[in-house]
């Protein structure tokens, strides 16, 4: 790992408080980046800092509700605040409530449209005015949306969320034209199946909806009958790509969604 590949770079990320929020958090900072962490969970988001900084690193936590704009305006000024200015912004915070599609309801589907989507365009919005008060430098700010193989596709078991992660490809897509010139690049990543306190919890609802017979079979199913690799994903197979799209590497790339999903999804 290149402890000087994102050095220098200033960052918030949501939903950091465990998952691939807290993998990509670590990882980054391992790189050199000073990181901003904000999750509803802020005791979550101050153990992933202290572990930040017990291996030499920099962090700051905010607790905050992606669906309330003036909490994500906050946590945006306190990094800002605290390391001089924000370059890279990741909008991970992101939940799913699975239900059969004629079970959906108003209330299901609104929860997670507004975090998942919601959620994303008030982070877009708040991250790119900083940015747009810091003023161009000579190199391009980043925005980063975590997508999703639902970005592509949809599944029965699954429609609200995969309208928000939709939205989300929609918003990388729109974004990037519509803050390119203010040299602020936007970009994401697809995961797939990966094993995450989310997907436990998923895993846990898709049994008691009757999409599986048991508990802890979901993933290994999906592995075997949808992943061209044949096994689900950790949190660490998606921060080499996090990183690649917060560093100048990806300097040249704008409304790109990238998949991470052991080729669920053939672009």
């Amino acid at each position: 790992m290149d402890p000087k590949r994102l050095a220098g770079k200033c960052c918030l990320i949501t939903g950091a408080a465990q998952g691939m929020g807290a993998a990509v958090a670590e990882h980054w900072a391992a790189q050199g980046a000073k990181i901003g962490l904000c999750d509803v969970n802020l005791d979550g988001c101050d153990e992933i800092a202290e572990r930040i900084r017990s291996a030499g690193g920099d962090a700051v936590t905010e607790k905050v509700d992606v669906t309330n704009r003036e909490e994500i305006t906050r946590a945006v000024k306190k990094t800002a605040d605290a390391f001089g200015e924000l370059n890279v912004m990741l909008n991970n915070a992101g939940i799913n409530k699975p239900l059969m599609f004629l079970d959906v309801t108003e209330e299901n589907f609104r929860k997670i449209m507004d975090v998942n989507a919601l959620g994303v365009l008030m982070g877009m919005q708040e991250a790119a005015k900083q940015m747009i008060r810091q003023g161009k430098r000579d190199y391009p700010y980043k925005i980063i949306n975590v997508g999703s193989i639902l970005s592509r596709q949809a599944f029965d078991d699954v429609v609200p969320y995969s309208c928000s992660k939709h939205a989300v490809l929609a918003m990388i897509n729109g974004g990037a034209k519509a803050l390119v010139e203010h040299n602020i690049t936007v970009n994401g990543y697809g995961p797939g199946v990966v094993h995450t306190e989310l997907w436990e919890q998923l895993d846990k609802d898709l049994v008691a909806i009757g999409k599986f017979e048991k508990e802890g079979e979901s993933m290994d199913l999906l592995a075997e009958n949808m992943i061209l690799m044949k096994r689900y994903s950790l949190p660490e197979d998606v921060v080499g790509t996090a990183a690649f799209l917060a560093s100048s590497e990806s300097d040249y790339m704008t409304g790109q969604l990238l998949m991470i999903d052991g080729g669920m999804v053939m672009q």
